[in-house]
């Protein structure tokens, strides 16, 4: 099993090249950074049964003061040699396409091949708004996205046409060091009762999928209809890698990890609140899980 940090880092926690460079000495497999470019002011935010207290009481302040990952992911890689790198996750519809494929391809080619696109639409129907997204249809605009950018990782002359985007014969370097391109994890499902959309957007556009806090006996159920949607789109299920954001954790790290293997799982990536120089909480993490 394969095991990843979620670090929630601002301008009052430990730097991310500290934190990431302290993640790959205890063995850490993947770094992963969120992402949000604005929160609109009054939110609120969610109330789940993933979200600890101390987190809850200044969610507000940490939605809008999450830093660009990919600033971030840069200092990381520069700072590292083995961890993976990786959002999670990128809000694909908040940004310009094309400016987006540059960034992703340029992180990954100068990181040697490490990144991890974990992406998804948004969550927050006032700032899609405000990003200029209809709320409504941000998945069929990420999707397209997604498509688009394909070309552009994978083509010498890229065009595309589409409905949300479109550009004639361009040239777009470098290109990513993975290939075809970083691998595509869809980071949707896992609070909402249903969440179908998620599965056949994962069988459709993706290399992996990244649900939050499913315990394993939901999730392989969720994978045997995964494994249906990809038999009809001709994908490969047994090539998908599943990571879970949130995992729900027994008494036992080691019945944890047994029970995420058993229903399918590949990855286990635990959330870090407020990281500071050597934390304690990441310390205790790798005691129980990596030991």
């Amino acid at each position: 099993m394969k095991i990843g940090i979620l670090a929630y880092i601002n301008e009052n926690t430990a730097p991310a090249e500290v934190v990431a460079r302290r993640c790959e000495e205890l063995g850490f497999e993947s770094f992963w950074l969120p992402e949000h470019p604005i929160i609109n002011a009054g939110f609120t935010p969610p109330q789940t049964s993933v979200s600890e207290e101390a987190y809850q009481d200044r969610a507000g302040d940490w939605y809008a003061r999450i830093p660009d990952p990919f600033v971030l992911l840069t200092a990381a890689a520069a700072a590292t040699t083995r961890i993976r790198l990786a959002t999670g996750i990128c809000l694909v519809p908040e940004h310009e396409p094309i400016a987006l494929a540059k960034t992703v391809a340029t992180l990954d080619c100068y990181c040697g091949g490490r990144l991890l696109f974990g992406v998804g639409a948004g969550g927050i129907p006032e700032v899609s708004q405000i990003m200029g997204v209809d709320f409504r249809r941000r998945w069929e605009v990420t999707g397209e996205y997604l498509r688009a950018m394909k070309e552009l990782w994978t083509a010498d002359e890229s065009s595309f046409k589409g409905e949300f985007v479109r550009f004639p014969p361009v040239k777009c370097f470098p290109k990513p060091r993975q290939k075809p391109h970083p691998p595509i994890h869809i980071g949707a499902g896992g609070i909402t009762p249903n969440y179908t959309r998620a599965l056949r957007n994962t069988a459709a556009l993706g290399d992996g999928w990244a649900p939050l806090a499913i315990p394993p006996e939901r999730l392989a159920q969720d994978l045997k209809r995964l494994r249906e949607l990809c038999a009809r789109a001709g994908r490969d299920f047994e090539r998908l890698e599943i990571s879970i954001f949130f995992p729900v954790q027994t008494g036992d790290p080691r019945a944890t990890i047994r029970a995420y293997q058993a229903a399918g799982a590949h990855r286990l990536v635990f959330n870090l609140w407020a990281p500071q120089k050597d934390d304690p909480a990441l310390n205790a993490l790798a005691r129980r899980y990596l030991a």
